[in-house]
């Protein structure tokens, strides 16, 4: 059974999620701003996250950098900042999605399927398999698909969670040309809304830690990895 933590400081919104969320087959915890999501979280084991972004102590923002320093659990920000700048931060910070208020609930556990979905849904690797170690690799750069870590000569290098997203859909398909749009919908999912940028600073922040001539960039088309 999928278990979600809920952190968010309206107590009816808190109560309706709940509810529904247990009549859907959830399990839920419950915390009511973020440095008591981020200590409940610490000692527990969550498929998902459902995250206000308006609270007291600390806002979501900065809670899901922190949560993002320890995890790659998909997180669903729900706030009613219906901004684009809110929504590209988000995502910016690695948020799986974004849901302003009010909002329908159906469309709540819509999401939380679609996400789910996404995290637990097989995908094609051509890698080399290495003592049951699948490992993706261009020069001196790996990512290892199992403990999830990039390095470089053997030193880790830390990248976020759609950091390492962007670098294995490269690496397991090099030579192809990605289109921004292909991976905001591989990498972010659904219709994503917002500015494409999102994307370009990813790559951005990929290259300063890798070298600038690691992801080449296809001039009108997008980006790829060669052999």
């Amino acid at each position: 059974m999928c278990r979600i933590l809920i952190i968010e400081d309206e107590v009816k919104i808190q109560e309706i999620l709940t509810e529904f969320l247990r009549e859907y087959g959830y399990e839920t915890d419950s915390a009511y701003d973020g440095i008591e999501g981020l200590n409940i979280f610490k000692n527990n084991k969550y498929d998902l996250v459902l995250l206000d972004i308006m609270m007291p102590k600390i806002d979501g923002f900065a809670t899901l950098e922190l949560l993002r320093q320890e995890s790659n659990v998909p997180v669903i920000l729900l706030t009613a900042l219906e901004e684009e700048e809110y929504q590209i931060k988000g995502f910016d910070l690695q948020a799986d999605d974004y849901i302003t208020k009010p909002f329908s609930i159906n469309l709540v556990i819509r999401r939380i399927e679609a996400v789910l979905r996404r995290k637990n849904s097989p995908k094609s690797v051509q890698s080399e398999n290495i003592s049951g170690i699948k490992i993706l690799s261009k020069n001196n750069v790996t990512l290892d698909t199992n403990a999830c870590e990039v390095r470089i000569s053997g030193k880790i290098i830390p990248v976020t969670y759609k950091e390492y997203e962007l670098l294995k859909l490269l690496l397991e398909n090099k030579n192809r040309v990605f289109t921004r749009d292909d991976l905001l919908r591989t990498i972010w999912g659904y219709d994503f809304i917002g500015d494409d940028k999102v994307v370009n600073n990813h790559i951005m922040r990929i290259r300063k830690k890798l070298g600038e001539d690691f992801i080449v960039t296809v001039r009108g088309i997008g980006y790829k990895i060669d052999e």
